[in-house]
């Protein structure tokens, strides 16, 4: 390519009238602010009509949700949680985890859908530029934002027209109900079954190594033997939940040892039978030191002593072990003579 054939700028500073300063005039300066485009207005904006249409179809979202909003309720209350329905290209899937999804998924996406379309057809679609300020907004600024948005809320129609105003109302209130009832499936509620355990008079004391009833002479001093009550079974699908209430400890002390008198009464021969949960953290005692009696948490070293009510004597629990109190049945086997007085495991009960 020769030197001929290059295109030459026509609008180089050389070849302008004050090309010597360097200065390009403002209407071929490629940088200049184009300004805002001319503001068109929408069907909406000069036919009544076409407002009410989309009035309408606003309002029809929004009346949708709230129907999705019951449907989701609905749903919640009346479709088994094991019914498993064939949902095409799916497959078998759940059907209230389908019908919580659909139902949840609509009413969202129609308050969305209801907003955007209110916004590009009803309300002011005029662009207004304003110029930067200071974080810190001055009294006339603050002032200003308020008057916007008074502005705003008179161009939004809002006040004029109440069909699209009470239905977005009603589709916002329904909507939290979904929550209330999704934090309601946490689980059942808890009533007073913390409060309790299965342990009832006349249940016998089982070895939970031997899987036997326990008698006294089974007992030895010294020893530390875990029960649990008679007619809990390992294969039972609840059998952890009760078994963490239940779970039992038994020792032999001798009689004149215990130093604390509703224990010694509670006891049967020196045997003492005692929550074998934690009154920290709800862990497993399993250390017991048969000189002292004492009886240490492994999880934070909480321990008890299981001579005088089995008292905290140090670490971070709460409270004493609650006791069970025990006898022998007909048959000479150790039975309970009833539940705990006191709730077992960490001292929830202790607050309310």
């Amino acid at each position: 390519m020769s030197s001929q054939d290059i295109p030459v700028e026509k609008h180089l500073p050389s070849e302008q009238g004050d090309a010597h300063h360097g200065v390009v005039s403002g209407a071929d300066d490629p940088f200049a602010d184009p300004g805002l485009p001319v503001h068109r207005p929408r069907i909406q904006d000069i036919d009544e009509r076409a407002a009410k249409r989309s009035e309408r179809t606003v309002a029809f979202l929004f009346t949708l949700s709230m129907l999705a909003t019951i449907g989701f309720i609905a749903s919640f209350v009346t479709l088994p949680v094991d019914k498993i329905v064939y949902i095409f290209p799916i497959g078998k899937v759940s059907a209230l985890n389908f019908a919580l999804g659909m139902t949840l998924g609509a009413a969202l996406f129609c308050i969305g859908a209801g907003a955007v379309h209110w916004a590009r057809t009803l309300m002011s679609d005029v662009e207004v530029a304003a110029e930067r300020h200071e974080i810190a907004a001055p009294a006339e600024v603050k002032a200003q934002v308020m008057q916007d948005f008074a502005d705003g809320a008179r161009e939004s129609a809002i006040g004029r027209r109440p069909l699209i105003r009470n239905t977005m109302f009603g589709a916002l209130a329904l909507m939290p109900l979904s929550a209330v009832v999704i934090l309601r499936d946490l689980g059942p509620l808890p009533e007073d079954k913390l409060r309790k355990t299965i342990w009832a008079k006349g249940k016998m004391l089982i070895n939970q190594n031997t899987m036997e009833p326990l008698r006294p002479e089974d007992i030895v001093v010294g020893s530390l033997t875990f029960a649990m009550p008679e007619g809990l079974e390992e294969d039972a699908h609840d059998f952890q939940m009760q078994i963490a209430k239940a779970a039992l400890m038994i020792v032999r002390i001798q009689p004149d040892d215990i130093k604390d008198k509703k224990e010694l009464e509670w006891s049967h021969d020196g045997i003492v039978a005692y929550s074998k949960i934690c009154t920290h953290v709800g862990c497993p005692i399993s250390l017991y030191e048969q000189q002292s009696h004492h009886v240490l948490c492994p999880c934070h070293q909480s321990t008890f002593d299981l001579s005088d009510g089995a008292r905290v004597i140090f670490g971070p629990a709460g409270h004493a072990l609650p006791q069970l109190r025990i006898g022998v049945n007909d048959e000479g086997f150790l039975e309970a003579l009833g539940d705990f007085e006191e709730p077992v495991g960490p001292s929830f009960w202790e607050r309310g």
